[in-house]
């Protein structure tokens, strides 16, 4: 049989997708039979994948699939090696086929995602020849499925992806959908940790307590030197620390100011309102930089992040929030862009 024709090497990279020189390499290998210069292909492909496999894949795409009815939405994270390739028309389909993938099958994470099957074949074995066709490690490294009555989502740039789960009135359903897009695009951007205040630990809390009075502290000694006002120091950092005999000492001692001040009795309570609600911002620090709910709104600064949710409709409340960071916890390593090339050249 002949081996590599144009018209056969057109016929199989159309069946592999493998590169010209690839194909050409297998038929002429295969004296041109198609089936033997896939099975070569795949063999070949395979044992490229295994050498790229410990390459860092910190570039890649967060990609979500939201279904019809805003029930059920799916997040995953594949990682390649340059930016360049995650630019790519055929990873950008990769990314999108894994997520299908995972919401079809609601698959929850990297473990269960790589046990199992797509196409007819082991997810790892597919992956692998995906490898070996792009050209890069690829790393199928996060993914998740959220539901609830109503879900949405938002991805940035492909670099990252917020999900959102609420529950809210019947009634509400579509404006809620809305709203979480923009609460999505909200939370990519200010990167919040937790939904409420109320999930922050203990222990988070007391640590950051501790650093942000002693960061203060350092700022005020420079405010010093150069004769400026001194930034107040809060007692506390989150609204959890805030109890009824916290606040109420504060009020005290408020009241004791204004009337070692001299300040008239009747409008003492109604400085203290106004003060006190300072006062509260002022030790309530950490939330509005971790809690979502407590971040000021970017789309409208004027409010809250839930006070803009009960501005919408009072029945909405948030229940899942999942966040993705391209990359995020990959140690990347510094790379001589010369001397990988050089290496490959000689591959």
């Amino acid at each position: 049989m002949a081996g590599a024709t144009p018209k056969l090497i057109k016929e199989l990279r159309e069946k592999s997708g493998a590169g010209m020189l690839d194909c050409k390499k297998a038929l002429n290998e295969c004296n041109g039979d198609i089936e033997e210069a896939q099975t070569w292909l795949r063999e070949q492909g395979l044992a490229k994948a295994a050498k790229k496999s410990s390459n860092v894949a910190a570039e890649g795409l967060v990609s979500i699939l939201i279904n019809e009815d805003n029930t059920k939405a799916t997040m995953t994270e594949l990682n390649s090696q340059t930016d360049f390739v995650a630019k790519n028309d055929q990873f950008i389909a990769l990314t999108k086929q894994i997520t299908t993938h995972a919401q079809v099958n609601n698959l929850n994470d990297a473990e269960a995602l790589a046990s199992s099957s797509i196409e007819g074949q082991e997810f790892t074995t597919f992956l692998n020849e995906k490898i070996a066709v792009i050209g890069e490690n690829l790393v199928a490294r996060k993914v998740i499925n959220v539901e609830g009555p109503v879900v949405n989502g938002y991805v940035h740039m492909g670099k990252v992806g917020v999900i959102l789960a609420a529950k809210c009135d019947d009634a509400a359903k579509e404006k809620t959908a809305d709203l979480l897009k923009k609460v999505a695009m909200h939370a990519a951007s200010m990167k919040p940790t937790v939904i409420s205040y109320e999930d922050l630990s203990a222990e988070f809390i007391e640590s950051e307590n501790k650093a942000i009075i002693a960061d203060i502290e350092k700022e005020n000694e420079e405010l010093v030197r150069l004769g400026k006002p001194l930034k107040n120091i809060p007692q506390f950092v989150s609204r959890q620390q805030l109890t009824e005999d916290a606040v109420e000492a504060a009020k005290n001692e408020m009241k004791e100011e204004l009337i070692a001040q001299g300040k008239p009795e009747k409008i003492i309570d109604n400085i203290v309102a106004g003060k006190i609600n300072r006062w509260i911002e002022d030790n309530s620090q950490l939330d509005k930089t971790h809690a979502l709910l407590s971040q000021t709104y970017v789309m409208d600064d004027s409010m809250t992040v839930e006070e803009a949710i009960k501005a919408v409709d009072a029945s909405i409340e948030i229940v899942e929030y999942v966040r993705f960071e391209l990359g995020e916890g990959i140690e990347k390593k510094e790379e001589d862009f010369a001397a990988e090339v050089a290496a490959q050249m000689g591959n």
